[in-house]
């Protein structure tokens, strides 16, 4: 029997649901207008801001330049070398004992003057006396030696001839003439025993007198004593070394400057150079003397070599002192009358020019900023001596009164930019 239709698609699988996806709706078109202008506001403020930067730093921040100039000039251009020295007398005679014993007197003392000869000082001569005494005595006591040895020699040539005579007739033997002639050839021999005897005892004597003068203390030269190291009752002892017992100084009038120049300059000091020094004593005063010696002995210091120039200055009026320290330019070289710009004038460029271009890369020519209606304007010059303060124009487009520039100054605008609005 056939089931109903009814009961066969009540079997069949349930229907698939079928779900419906809303379509965006497009954005109202106020909205749109206002996010494009935010946009364009934005892109618009970032390009005034990089505008503003670009105009601020190649406009230099606003600022105004301010140049520094010096007037080319008429003068000297002197290059010289400087060095310190101590002022000395041109010759310092170093007066010692040659023998020891006590000061008993001093002649001379600080600044006196003295003549060749003169007795600065004594020691106490008694001892070297009693050995002069003693010595005359010996040379009195070989002396007298000397007589009587002449008498015994006068009494053995006598004795000899009468012996010769009696040999010829056979009175006395020929033993007895040789002893005669035997005493008269010691007697000879005696005499030149006694002259070596005196001349020994001369030359001692003499030594001992040598000495006692030696106890006078005595000038060698015509001079001024800058400085005595004993006192009276003080002890010389000259065993060893000899004292240093006064300092003289032939000739005041006459000074020498000891200066100690580097290795690196003394190539370019010469004899004959021109020398200007200062002493502390005289600020204000300028010393002028001459190179005229050039020590070749170097002196090394800490690793610094050093040579002894010596200037020699007149000192006439006795101004200068020995040991006054002295700040000393020796002239190497000299341009008397001269145009010249300052040093620095070589050394400047205008900003954003490079300082090389100031060169003009030949030698012997160099480029210099004269300020011409406000602004810079090169000027070529061939460049002589420098003394590192002024240069001498050799050649060039320059006047005397002509304001070259040897610097600048850049004062920043202070007033704030506008800030921009978004």
């Amino acid at each position: 029997m056939n089931k109903p239709a009814t009961s066969e698609a009540s079997r069949a699988e349930p229907p698939t649901p079928i779900t419906f996806v809303p379509k965006p709706q497009p954005a109202a078109p106020a909205q749109l207008h206002r996010g494009r202008l935010w946009v364009y506001s934005g892109l618009a403020a970032m390009l005034v801001i990089v505008a503003i930067g670009f105009v601020w730093r190649f406009s230099g921040g606003s600022g105004t330049v301010h140049y520094t100039t010096a007037a080319v000039t008429r003068g000297a251009v002197t290059r010289a070398v400087t060095a310190t020295g101590t002022v000395n007398p041109v010759l310092t005679i170093i007066v010692g004992s040659y023998v020891s014993g006590v000061i008993q007197q001093i002649n001379c003392d600080y600044n006196t003057e003295v003549k060749q000869g003169q007795i600065c000082a004594k020691i106490d001569p008694s001892p070297y006396q009693t050995v002069v005494d003693q010595n005359r005595a010996n040379l009195g006591v070989a002396r007298a030696q000397l007589e009587k040895d002449n008498a015994n020699l006068e009494y053995a040539q006598v004795t000899y001839d009468r012996s010769a005579r009696l040999a010829q007739t056979n009175a006395v033997s020929k033993d007895v003439l040789d002893n005669a002639r035997s005493a008269l050839d010691q007697a000879r021999a005696q005499i030149g025993v006694d002259q070596a005897t005196i001349t020994q005892r001369e030359a001692q004597l003499a030594a001992a007198e040598v000495n006692l003068g030696y106890t006078n203390i005595v000038s060698p030269v015509d001079g001024t004593v800058v400085s005595r190291n004993v006192t009276v009752g003080q002890t010389v002892a000259a065993s060893f070394q000899t004292p240093t017992l006064f300092l003289i100084a032939t000739d005041l009038t006459k000074m020498q400057v000891d200066t100690n120049v580097s290795e690196s300059d003394i190539g370019e000091i010469k004899n004959g150079n021109k020398a200007l020094f200062t002493v502390d004593a005289f600020p204000k005063r300028t010393f002028e003397g001459s190179v005229t010696q050039i020590r070749q002995s170097p002196q090394n210091i800490q690793n610094v070599v050093t040579y002894d120039v010596v200037v020699s200055v007149d000192n006439r009026d006795l101004t200068l002192k020995p040991g006054m320290t002295a700040a000393t330019r020796v002239v190497t070289d000299q341009r008397p009358d001269v145009m010249r710009v300052p040093s620095q004038a070589l050394h400047y460029a205008p900003s954003g020019i490079a300082r090389t271009a100031s060169r003009a890369g030949e030698p012997g020519q160099a480029n210099v900023w004269v300020l011409r209606d406000g602004q810079p304007t090169p000027v070529l010059i061939v460049a002589g001596l420098d003394d590192d303060s002024f240069v001498e124009v050799v050649k060039g487009d320059l006047r005397p009164g002509d304001p070259v520039i040897v610097g600048e100054q850049r004062n920043e605008s202070k007033a704030a930019l506008p800030r921009p609005r978004f």
